[in-house]
């Protein structure tokens, strides 16, 4: 080995080791910033994770999985991740489109094979593309755990279930849709909710997760809390992980669909979840899979309801991070609350999940994810 030799070999060496330490020393301080805000906001546990071109450059767990064991939250817990599940079933719905066996512009009427008209407006189609989009005129008054609110044959007020504005005209986030929707995936597909998202969009990605809490590794589930703030304290949330097992087991295609709860049920660890944002951020592929065609992914990622900035179950913003277009998706339920954002053009992003916390600080999980944009993101 001639001198020549050596010198590169020291160089490069030395220039991984400064590297390597420069990251360290930017993890620390984004540490130390968390650690901060998890004070301030008594946050029970945190998992964050990092991407950017394409590759995870951070994932850590905070906090506690479990208060009263204290068992310490770790990066293959499993969170219910909410409303961040509607992009899992309007990923669902666009694949049946690129197969032709739906329509966007078709009618939810035809569909669920029951009447979904807005009485104000009744010669006025609602589509699937609506009820994907918020823009439907439905709204949760009537509840959304059972199709049986909107369906006039069974609930004498499924009027009220509409606001007064044309479908199409106005916009109102609205959990009914994506239940309804998920049934539309089942009665088209001939697959249970869970497992057409499994067989066709998590297993292809090779993720571990899903809608049907039986199936899972219930000791990986993170408990979730909800802050009481009269009493200071927090106290388990007892509903979110409940066992559906009685009700698959009298299952009725088509109809039970909303026990799986397309709209915020899926359960599944935040590392995963970041890989399942790559695949948005990558314009519907993932490590050579492609779930969904480019074109299905821009129309999700476009603003349908353009003063909110929804698509289809997936919102663009310009408030979270000062001077960037973030696109992705946010949950809370049960003392939950998550953010799953990326920025497609510089191909960043992150996903923030906490199991509870006290909501002291303003913006929700917003600070959070800017304490990890300053310190391993920005002119990184």
């Amino acid at each position: 080995m001639n001198r020549r030799t050596r010198l590169f070999i020291f160089n490069t060496l030395f220039l991984a080791v400064f590297i390597f330490l420069k990251g360290f020393g930017q993890a620390e301080k984004a540490e130390t910033c968390i650690n901060e805000l998890m004070q301030q906001s008594k946050t029970v546990g945190l998992a964050v994770v990092v991407v950017k071109d394409n590759q995870l450059i951070y994932t850590h767990s905070f906090g506690y999985k479990d208060l009263e064991s204290q068992t310490p939250l770790s990066d293959k817990d499993l969170f219910r991740i909410a409303s961040i599940s509607k992009s899992f079933t309007a990923t669902s719905i666009l694949q049946l489109v690129e197969a032709k066996k739906l329509k966007l512009d078709a009618d939810v009427s035809d569909l669920l094979g029951i009447k979904v008209r807005n009485p104000l407006y009744p010669d006025k189609v609602i589509t699937l593309k609506m009820i994907l989009s918020h823009t439907s005129s439905v709204n949760d008054s009537q509840g959304y755990f059972t199709l049986d609110a909107i369906n006039p044959d069974k609930n004498p007020n499924w009027a009220k279930c509409y606001n007064t504005y044309e479908p199409g005209a106005g916009y109102m986030y609205c959990n009914l849709n994506f239940n309804m929707a998920g049934t539309i995936l089942e009665k088209t597909s001939g697959e249970r909710f869970d497992q057409y998202v499994k067989h066709h969009i998590l297993d292809p990605l090779g993720l571990y997760g899903g809608y049907c809490v039986d199936s899972l590794d219930q000791s990986r589930f993170a408990t979730l809390y909800e802050y009481k703030a009269d009493s200071g304290k927090f106290v388990a949330a007892s509903g979110a992980y409940a066992a559906r097992s009685v009700e698959v087991a009298n299952y009725t295609m088509g109809y039970s669909t909303p026990v799986f709860s397309p709209t915020g049920g899926m359960k599944i660890t935040a590392t995963d979840l970041a890989k399942y944002m790559m695949m948005h951020m990558n314009q519907g592929k993932f490590s050579g899979k492609r779930i969904i065609r480019k074109k299905s992914a821009r129309l999700m990622q476009s603003k349908i309801a353009e003063k909110e900035g929804y698509g289809l179950a997936i919102v663009t913003t310009d408030s979270l991070i000062a001077g960037k277009t973030m696109k992705g998706h946010t949950g809370s339920a049960y003392g939950l609350y998550s953010y799953m954002f990326f920025q497609p053009k510089e191909k960043f992003g992150f996903v923030v999940i906490t199991n509870g916390y006290s909501s002291s600080i303003p913006g929700g999980l917003k600070p959070f994810v800017n304490c990890l944009y300053e310190y391993l993101v920005k002119d990184h």
